[in-house]
């Protein structure tokens, strides 16, 4: 019996160790009766307990492996979850944000982004308290939704070209204080810098992208604003970064606003490393 006991240790052990040696990994868990896919990365010898970063696909889109997060989680030792939206009542992959199309759409995709984190970090070893979110576009505005809820999963939000709808200002109000990052382009067409309160462009009412980040200012309290410009990585585009960043929060949750001037629809991978900037802001709450 000892040897049996010791053998199947043993077994465990090297399927650990070979877990950790895999990059990428597919996996699923049911919420609500629906099957969630995502796929999880892992870098080469990351350590028990790394950090944990959710990566959300824009409208329409799914997983990647080339998101601007990999780079830097291979190099810092965190882990990704990088998830599938279901389609919704149109079709398309996408997440529950209420926009007027998905109105009638029964998925709860904070309740299902919440138990897939719970599951991946014990699966995988990873932190339960570490964990981040951020996203691109529509995942953005599930960052914002996320923040709004009365979750305590996730630890900070970083939406990337993210809008606050105008239902979730005027339905929602923050349970408590979440540190947020917001990159964001002036000449984005598609989530508009100053906004949709008209709904000319179909994605319903929403607000302007300095005044929504104004409500998290406020919300978490902070007295302090530091500016900085920098200059774009891409020395021909004409885009320069405005670094704001919003301080001195009682609970200590930053709010920074990066408004990329002349930048469209993206990650901005062209004007800033996106990857690590959107570390360095999470980095602040690991502890």
């Amino acid at each position: 019996m000892r040897k049996r006991r010791t053998i199947v240790m043993l077994l465990c052990a090297v399927a650990a160790l070979s877990l950790r040696a895999q990059q990428f990994v597919e996996d699923s868990l049911k919420v609500d009766g629906r099957m969630r896919h995502f796929e999880v990365f892992l870098p080469e010898g990351i350590a028990a307990d790394a950090p944990l970063v959710f990566v959300l696909h824009g409208y329409g889109g799914g997983i990647s492996r080339t998101n601007p997060m990999v780079e830097t989680a291979t190099r810092e030792g965190f882990a990704l979850c990088i998830p599938q939206g279901l389609k919704d009542l149109r079709g398309k992959p996408s997440w529950n944000v209420g926009y007027p199309f998905q109105e009638g759409w029964k998925v709860d995709d904070v309740k299902a982004l919440c138990r897939m984190a719970v599951y991946v970090q014990r699966r995988y070893r990873l932190s339960r308290t570490n964990t981040f979110l951020t996203g691109m576009s529509n995942g953005g505005e599930m960052c914002y939704l996320m923040a709004y809820s009365r979750q305590k999963t996730f630890k900070a939000v970083a939406p990337i070209a993210g809008l606050t709808m105008v239902w979730m200002y005027r339905e929602l109000e923050a349970p408590k204080p979440i540190p947020l990052l917001e990159i964001h382009g002036t000449e984005d067409r598609t989530s508009e810098w100053t906004g949709d309160l008209t709904d000319e462009g179909g994605w319903g009412a929403y607000m302007p992208v300095p005044l929504a980040v104004g409500y998290w200012v406020a919300r978490n309290r902070c007295t302090r604003e530091e500016t900085e410009r920098v200059e774009s990585l891409d020395s021909e585009s004409g885009h320069y970064v405005i670094k704001h960043r919003f301080t001195d929060s009682p609970s200590g949750c930053d709010v920074w606003l990066y408004e990329v001037v002349g930048g469209g629809h993206t990650w901005h991978t062209g004007d800033l490393r996106t990857g690590d900037e959107i570390w360095r802001f999470f980095r602040q709450y690991v502890n």
